[in-house]
Parts: C-alpha cells; structure tokens; sequence
C-alpha cells in the first residue's frame, strides 16, 4: 500500500510539474484573418510551433490583414502572416499602405504557396473574365481591401474596368462568399484548396469552377511580386477541372523587429523541421517544401531567422 502511495504522489508531481511547465511556456501571438486560407495557415504554423517548440502560438484573428499587420508594426502581435504583394506594399509604404511605410515588421519564413483565382458558377457559362462585362462582382471589401486590386487588375488583363461590371457592396472577403453563395455576385476570388472553396462547390447547385487568367502586362503590373501559373487538376482543389491560369505568390511569416531573437529561431526551426505535419494539415500546403522557406525577396529578415536558414545551411532562393 504504501508502495502504492508513492507512486501516486509521484504521478501528482509528475503532473503538476508538466502543468507548471506548459503554464510557463511563453505565449506568441499570431495575426490572421478570421476566415479563408490565412486563417488556415494561422492554423498550421500555430500547431507546429506549439508541438515543435517550447512557445504557445496562438491566432489573433481580424477581418483583414492590414489591420493586424498594423498591430504587429505597433508590438501589439508578434507575429503575422500576408501574401507577399500585401507585405511588400506594408514595408515599401505603397499602394494599400501608401505614405505609411511599416518599418517595424522582418521576414520570418516562406510558407506556402498561395493559389488564387476567379470563381463561378458551373451553371453560369461564363468561361473567361471578359465573359464577366455586365454581370456583377463584389466590390469595396472594406476590410479586406487588397482585394480591390486584385479586380482591378483581372479586369484590366481582358481589357476592362469596372465600368464594364456591376459592383455589389461586401465589407470582407468572407463576406463576398456569401454573397457568391446567395447569389448575390456572379462572381467571386478565392484560395484554391481552402475551405471557403470546397463549402462553395458542396452547396451551390451544379458546382462551381475557376476561369482562366491570361498574364498580360497590364496585370502584372498591378500586381507586384506574384505570377501567373496554369495548375494542374489534382486532390483537394475543387473547381480545377482542366489545366487553369491561376495567381500565384508566396505566402510570408513576419515579425516585429524586437520579438527576440530565440523566439524567431524557435519558431522557424520547428517549421523547417516539421514539412510533413504542415503538409498533413491540408491541401494548401500540397506544394510547400522547407526549401522553399529561405526567399530572396529583396526584404529584410529577422535575425532570428537568418541565424537558423545559416545553420540549417538554407540559403535564399
């Protein structure tokens, strides 16, 4: 009995100790947006850096990137994640940040790739933008505003503006969703293997399907540091039926320039070391590779992180 005692008291202690010890575990917070592919990825990297590494990561989740994006500038987040248009437009102090420069945020990490497109309806016919002139699309996004751009320039690779599209107020970019659900729009961007996408196909009558983006000049250059790649039909990405034009660009971890540098290491290490668990996560991160997570975007990195990519002998790419 007495035996039987100790090893009961012990198993106490035991606990009480790994208890004390993920109590004592310092807390990352991480910006993300409150729905979508971001969200998701918020999702992943908070996981792996919780199970790979001795900080909590948790989601701080706002309607639109550039408002925790401020946060993270300020100190209030240490940490966020953007598409890399959006966060070389913060730092640059252009476009969406124009006369605002955030000077504050560092590059962390690459994650994965994001693929976006235009969405309609299978029922609708429309089989390409300029298909799209009279029909009506969601506009304003008020707190996703990038998204304006996006349009903007979609429109402008077949020629168009939004004079030749009717524009239906959202203020977010889940918002636009549910009009597309509704019926409200004809017409609507989105992630390509998110959530948002398979609940679209799932509960529209006949389904919904990318259209083709053609790269054209005038686009590309409304939308600075991303591409235009076909995607191959493949698991996961509904709506991609046939090989499809669709935009591309990487997705980025940042930080506040003074979240220490033993904090950024960690957290870059467990997502170098930890492929497979974000992969296992979802389709968005089907393309993801660790040597891919070192990017030469002519930006500048956090310490942290540069001191991990040296180590780990993975230089820019």
């Amino acid at each position: 009995m007495l035996n039987n005692m100790f090893k009961i008291t012990g198993l106490i202690a035991g606990t009480i100790m790994s208890l004390s010890s993920a109590a004592s575990a310092q807390v990352l917070s991480v910006g993300t947006t409150e729905g979508g592919a971001v969200a998701q990825l918020g999702a992943a990297v908070s996981n792996v850096v919780s199970s790979h590494s001795d900080y909590q990561m948790r989601p701080q989740a706002m309607a639109g990137t550039q408002q925790y994006m401020t946060g993270v500038d300020m100190g209030r987040i240490d940490f966020g994640i953007s598409n890399s248009m959006q966060y070389y437009m913060g730092v640059s102090g252009t476009m969406l940040s124009e006369g605002q420069p955030h000077e504050n945020l560092r590059v962390v990490a690459t994650l994965a790739p994001f693929v976006q497109g235009v969405i309609v309806t299978n029922k609708s016919g429309v089989s390409n933008v300029a298909e799209l002139a009279g029909m009506r699309i969601p506009a304003g996004y008020n707190a996703s505003p990038l998204f304006e751009y996006f349009w903007d320039a979609f429109l402008a690779g077949s020629n168009m503006s939004r004079d030749d599209v009717s524009g239906v107020p959202v203020t977010s970019l889940p918002n636009s969703w549910q009009a597309f659900r509704e019926g409200q729009v004809d017409a609507v961007i989105a992630a390509a293997g998110s959530a948002a996408v398979r609940e679209m196909n799932a509960t529209i009558d006949g389904g919904i399907r990318y259209i083709p983006l053609e790269p054209d000049a005038k686009m590309m250059a409304a939308l600075p540091k991303t591409r235009i790649e076909v995607v191959e039909p493949a698991e996961g990405l509904d709506g991609i039926e046939v090989p499809t034009g669709l935009h591309v660009y990487e997705t980025v971890l940042f930080a506040h320039k003074d979240v220490s540098e033993d904090a950024v290491y960690a957290v870059t290490r467990a997502l170098a070391e930890n492929e497979a668990a974000l992969k296992a996560s979802g389709p968005l991160w089907s393309n993801y590779s660790t040597k891919q997570i070192h990017t030469d975007f002519e930006l500048e990195y956090h310490p942290g992180a540069l001191r991990y990519y040296e180590e780990a002998g993975l230089s820019a790419k």
